[in-house]
């Protein structure tokens, strides 16, 4: 009913192209405007001028030779005031844009290793920005901004790489838990070394104090009984010890055979070699 009026309306984020005649006479901005058809006045079209998306896909290789799809997306919109050149001048946006960042991404993407690609993503995004920018203002069209949204190797090269991956952190778990027994197996050596240390200390206290006792219980002896030597109080003492002992042996519960000489002359170098052993012991050394 408008256009046999002679009046259109336009909408909101939207400009109309009006031709007098077949040629461009003016860009008509959201609203109703009055178009007398009998004076040759028309529309030729309408033009958004909302931000659009547009996916492009992308493969490529990259230096080391792997091939990578890259997904870019691209935002942009028709610019008001050069809606003529955005109506005119191109007949597809869209594959345009697709075109351009085709060109950018295989001149860029083969000068970079595989790794550095998901490193230096921005890098390429700028770069397909910077280009398309200059490409398409002459067409009445702003890059509003340009994404890489996705970088996709062949399947076979992503096996690969959590492989390598999987391996390197193995690795590294080894060799930590390598680390994590060393430690174990020092601490515990020198738990052992303290221990026998302190063993050690204990057995010499132990026979520090039973050659104090003898020597107090010799002494003893020997003033209260007279006519007593040392050697006699000592013999009997090594005596006393030693069927003490052999009596420890008979009682034991184990079944164990233990074959030592028995008898007064047996007694008796039992009684020397103890003698002998622990005077070599309290003899300082030269």
């Amino acid at each position: 009913m408008g256009n046999a009026f002679g009046c259109i309306q336009v909408d909101q984020s939207t400009v109309a192209i009006k031709e007098t005649f077949g040629k461009f006479d003016d860009i008509l901005t959201p609203g109703c405007h009055c178009m007398p058809w009998c004076l040759g006045q028309q529309l030729a079209g309408y033009l958004s001028l909302r931000v659009q998306q547009l996916d492009v896909r992308c493969e490529t290789k990259t230096k080391d030779n792997v091939f990578v799809t890259v997904v870019a997306s691209v935002q942009y919109r028709a610019l008001a005031d050069k809606a003529s050149d955005a109506y005119y001048k191109l007949s597809n946006t869209r594959e345009q844009i697709q075109a351009y960042v085709f060109d950018v991404i295989r001149a860029s993407v083969p000068r970079i290793e595989l790794d550095l690609v998901f490193e230096q993503k921005n890098d390429i995004a700028k770069s397909v920005e910077n280009e398309l920018e200059k490409a398409m203002s002459m067409y009445g069209y702003e890059i509003v901004q340009t994404l890489i949204v996705d970088i996709e190797p062949d399947e076979l090269v992503k096996k690969s790489m959590n492989e390598i991956n999987a391996a390197s952190r193995m690795r590294m778990a080894a060799s930590e838990k390598a680390e994590a027994e060393k430690i174990l197996q020092i601490k515990r050596a020198e738990g052992e070394a303290e221990s026998k240390y302190l063993s050690g200390l204990g057995i010499a206290r132990q026979r520090q104090a039973i050659v104090d006792g003898l020597r107090e219980s010799v002494v003893g002896f020997s003033s209260n009984v007279p006519g007593t030597s040392a050697k006699d109080v000592m013999d009997m003492i090594l005596v006393t010890q030693y069927f003490d002992t052999m009596r420890e042996i008979g009682s034991s519960s184990k079944s164990t055979s233990v074959f030592i000489p028995h008898g007064p002359g047996a007694v008796k170098d039992v009684a020397a070699q103890i003698r002998d052993g622990l005077l070599q012991g309290n003899t300082p050394q030269m």
